[in-house]
């Protein structure tokens, strides 16, 4: 048997998805500090080497509390990335070895997708500066940052397949049928006709109307809506078939 069993150290890191009021899906992003690169490109996700004595899951919790504020966060664990190389680049290595104290040549991360409300202050108790990037807008970043979010919207969509509810973490508590079909569209890169999408929506008892529209728009203004909880666990039916 080949004795050459490795020694590394054990991260999490967190994908935070947000929707924005211009109908964007965004990821969260924090500033780490190198010396010798500008602050625009050190963009990367929140993450962290796990304790000694900490499951992973917590430490994803901590993270995710750390950046947000938030104490509990919907969480979802999706994929372990352990590539040999993939804490490589010179950088990356110097950015570790200032933020552990450590040296670190080998590090499997355990990844996270979380779903955050972008009107929701956010609070970091860790990270100076904190931002929301629309997805497509999101730069080059260190370690393998950028594959994770790829897999992370690969798994988002599966995740929305399976339980939709969890589509309206996203959403503000009122919203309207054009917010929730362009979040959908955006989530699941089904092209779904509008008016189809509208009448189907209208047949879920979850989906519940108010007696409130929007105001000072310049189209025609919209009817509100609410997400009841309860009734969709009465009434859990796939949104598009």
């Amino acid at each position: 048997m080949n004795q050459n069993f490795i020694r590394t150290y054990v991260s999490v890191d967190c994908v935070v998805f947000g929707f924005d009021h211009e109908n964007r899906l965004n990821i969260l992003l924090v500033q780490r500090h190198v010396d010798d690169i500008p602050l625009e490109k050190q963009r990367k996700l929140p993450g962290s080497l796990i304790f000694s004595d900490e499951d992973v899951d917590d430490a994803a919790q901590r993270v995710l509390h750390e950046l947000t504020g938030i104490k509990r966060m919907v969480l979802k664990q999706f994929r372990c990335f352990a590539d040999p190389m993939r804490a490589s680049n010179a950088h990356d290595i110097k950015w570790m070895d200032k933020e552990y104290k450590h040296h670190i040549d080998r590090i499997i991360t355990v990844a996270y997708l979380s779903l955050c409300k972008i009107d929701h202050k956010i609070n970091s108790t860790k990270y100076d500066t904190v931002d929301w990037y629309p997805i497509d807008e999101v730069p080059v970043l260190p370690f393998d940052h950028n594959k994770i979010i790829t897999e992370s919207l690969i798994e988002i969509r599966k995740w929305i397949e399976s339980d939709f509810s969890i589509i309206f973490e996203l959403l503000p508590k009122r919203f309207t049928i054009r917010q929730l079909y362009q979040l959908y569209s955006a989530l699941s890169e089904k092209n779904i006709d509008i008016k189809n999408f509208h009448k189907k929506i209208s047949s879920f008892p979850y989906i519940v109307p108010l007696d409130e529209i929007q105001k000072d728009v310049s189209h025609r203004a919209a009817r509100y809506y609410r997400f009841d909880a309860k009734i969709y666990k009465k009434n859990n039916t796939k949104l598009i078939k």
